[in-house]
């Protein structure tokens, strides 16, 4: 099981989404699916039986599509680095990826690339769409953090901090911006590399001017098998981040960026047949901060 997963929030197009991304790639599939029964209305003002959650992958990479209501839209502070071995898969998947969306640079050639776009889709989800040439592929899609504004020129203490919080983790290559690369501060990332869980990142910094910057549309779900790992990943990423933002196991660290700490057993209690058992569990875990499984468990088991 992939230990960090995507959660994508949507209005109410998860569903949909999920099976157009799924149709772009050959190792792709759809999992598992939850949806709102009447706990909780209160909160999430969803009408029961829509869908809440569908789980999908993407040549290796794990997303979770949320439909939660109007309430956060996609920036391209995260978007997804496709790495692809020809050109014509390149313009494949541009066309595809940018029809009804809006190019942020139009498909070319750039000195990095032979052949590159960065598009947000009809989504609005930001996909980069890159020739790779004779650079090997280790992994196809990459995750890739965009620091700007107020976190512009923090890539670098992100890298550090992620890296020392997850094992099987390091710092990759880094490329750095030269003196003359305005408005850019000299030596701050341009483009940066690495793993975490054994899962590659990438994150830049960027000094221009951007009308955006993180949102909880899109946040990282850590997946958590026992109360320990809660506590550890709960303590390390709400360190200098907002107290305010911690609900339903969700947490903004000191970047900005949105980490849901989650636990595996919640996801099994979700699936459970019984409604009543799912009702209780839901109402309990709506009214978390960070996630207590015991109390998760007495509110899934009570007769």
């Amino acid at each position: 099981m992939q230990k960090i997963v995507m959660n994508l929030w949507f209005d109410s197009q998860a569903e949909e989404a999920a099976k157009f991304y799924t149709s772009l790639f050959k190792n792709s599939r759809i999992g598992k699916t939850t949806r709102y029964g009447k706990a909780g209305y209160e909160f999430h003002h969803q009408p029961e039986g829509r869908l809440m959650t569908i789980e999908f992958e993407l040549e290796g990479q794990g997303f979770i599509g949320l439909n939660a209501g109007p309430v956060f839209k996609f920036t391209p502070a995260v978007s997804f680095l496709i790495a692809c071995a020809t050109k014509e898969e390149v313009d494949a998947l541009w066309e595809k990826l940018s029809a009804g969306g809006t190019a942020l640079m139009e498909l070319g050639e750039y000195p990095f690339s032979e052949k590159y776009g960065w598009t947000q889709d009809r989504y609005g989800l930001s996909w980069q769409v890159m020739f790779m040439g004779e650079r090997k592929i280790t992994q196809k899609i990459t995750p890739t953090l965009m620091f700007v504004g107020a976190a512009c020129g923090r890539a670098e203490e992100a890298i550090r901090l992620f890296t020392s919080v997850f094992s099987r983790s390091k710092a990759g290559e880094i490329l750095r911006y030269g003196k003359d690369e305005l408005p850019d501060k000299e030596g701050t990332i341009k483009h940066a590399g690495f793993t975490l869980e054994g899962q590659e990142f990438a994150a830049m910094d960027s000094a221009y001017e951007h009308q955006f910057t993180f949102t909880e549309a899109i946040s990282l779900v850590v997946r958590c098998d026992t109360q320990c790992e809660i506590d550890y990943y709960w303590e390390k990423l709400t360190q200098g981040g907002d107290p305010n933002a911690q609900v339903c196991g969700w947490l903004k660290d000191k970047f900005g960026l949105s980490w849901q700490v989650s636990p595996t057993v919640l996801e099994e209690m979700l699936q459970d047949p019984d409604k009543e058992k799912v009702e209780r569990v839901t109402n309990a875990f709506l009214r978390m901060k960070k996630f207590d499984i015991a109390e998760l468990k007495k509110a899934f088991e009570r007769r």
